[in-house]
């Protein structure tokens, strides 16, 4: 691989700072031409692909890729906007066989899918690195402490679908995958020498193996803010509302908390007013776009009074209760949660991995909530399968997840009662 030069870097605070991509900026793939000597260059290259993708989260809807950014040793980087080019039949077939080396990919996956591009196999830098217990794995922070190179960074939450792209957001998109491949190899060796590679591999080909996302039942209920809400009727009106903002914001290409914010939503619902002036002088109601419309989002506020069908203050379908009513609900079920947390903990520190990492905290709550009839290692094993769990995390989990069902609940005060 090419070594930084000179000119590329300067130092800061005996860092090497990054502030251009060592063969020089780029130009983006904007046309079919382009797109095939860029595929060719990149099908000629040899080993992994570094990918990554740029959305315009926060200002437009969904999470479309608007910037695809990859390099391959021997082709170079190549930067490809897919709205103008909405064909990658082409580079998605260079992408089939090549491992995929992608930085946080459960954030990119489902966007480069929704384009065509499917990886065949993959390695998750950040995943890697919690792995091996870096306490903190963005990008560049793992750059910097794995490679000893800071990146130019300063344009993540800029407005991707702008066009044409500023040349500061080209070089920062083309840094995102510049020392990607040699991130990589780097940690691959730690993973190694960790006795955790045969970890991380079961990781990424779950990754690869996951099958699209399925629609949220209820997508409303992901309101912030929520929890003030505390009456059905209420609740009828933050979900016509945020239906009927959805529906405007899909329909005009903009990001919902754009047109209006989740805390106007809850605002109107715990205000019901009874008249559009009312409604107007709701916070978040009052700026000129909102005030302009308050008619449209007065009709969601009666639909949602009227309506006939009000939703449910609990959450239909999701499993156990909040964990901070246990104890009064099942004490029984608080202890083993409370046992298995703490085994669970214990666990993670002596392999320096994250707890979340180790064992998903929903599928122990699961777990603990509803154990297996029988309460043994085998049935034990058979739930955490069930669930999603990876091989290692199995093995490493239970024995003391077993031991932590077992526990009983709390004996009672003998002193309860007394005054």
């Amino acid at each position: 691989m090419t070594e930084p030069t000179a000119d590329d870097l300067v130092e800061v605070d005996d860092v090497a700072l990054m502030l251009e991509p060592r063969d020089g900026m780029p130009p983006v793939v904007e046309d079919a031409e382009a797109l095939a000597k860029a595929v060719e260059r990149l099908g000629s290259g040899a080993g992994p692909i570094a990918i990554d993708a740029e959305r315009a989260s926060g200002y437009r809807y969904g999470q479309r890729a608007y910037l695809v950014q990859l390099r391959r040793v021997g082709g170079g980087t190549v930067l490809v906007d897919p709205i103008a080019c909405p064909d990658l039949t082409a580079l998605a077939e260079v992408l089939k066989q090549p491992e995929w080396v992608v930085h946080a990919a459960s954030q990119d996956l489902t966007c480069l899918a929704d384009i065509g591009l499917h990886p065949t196999s993959l390695f998750d830098t950040e995943l890697a690195g919690r792995l091996l217990g870096y306490p903190r794995v963005a990008l560049g922070t793992l750059v910097e402490e794995v490679l000893g190179f800071r990146l130019e960074k300063g344009h993540a939450a800029v407005d991707w679908s702008t066009r044409p792209l500023p040349r500061d957001w080209v070089r920062y998109a083309a840094l995102d995958v510049e020392l990607l491949l040699e991130l990589r190899d780097a940690l691959d060796a730690e993973l190694r020498d960790a006795d955790k590679r045969e970890w991380a591999a079961e990781e990424f080909a779950a990754l690869v193996a996951a099958p699209p996302t399925a629609p949220r039942e209820d997508p409303w209920r992901r309101t912030s803010g929520l929890h003030r809400v505390r009456k059905p009727r209420q609740l009828a009106v933050v979900r016509e509302l945020w239906e009927t903002r959805d529906r405007i914001a899909e329909r005009r290409d903009i990001a919902p908390g754009r047109v209006l914010p989740d805390a106007a939503i809850v605002e109107a619902a715990l205000a019901l007013p009874d008249t559009v002036e009312e409604l107007g002088s709701v916070p978040g109601f009052g700026g000129r776009a909102t005030k302009r419309h308050v008619g449209t989002w007065f009709k969601a506020v009666e639909a949602g009074r009227a309506a006939r069908r009000l939703p449910s203050l609990t959450r239909p379908g999701t499993g156990p209760p909040p964990p901070r009513s246990w104890a009064s609900r099942d004490a029984a079920a608080a202890a083993r949660l409370a046992a298995s947390r703490e085994a669970v903990l214990a666990i993670a520190a002596e392999h320096r991995v994250p707890a979340e990492n180790l064992i998903a905290p929903d599928l122990v709550r699961r777990l603990t909530w509803e154990p297996p009839r029988e309460i043994t290692e085998v049935t034990v094993a058979a739930a955490l399968v069930a669930g999603g769990a990876r091989a290692w995390q199995v093995a490493l989990t239970v024995p003391a997840l077993t031991a932590s069902l077992l526990v009983g609940p709390p004996a009672p005060d003998a002193d309860a009662g007394k005054s």
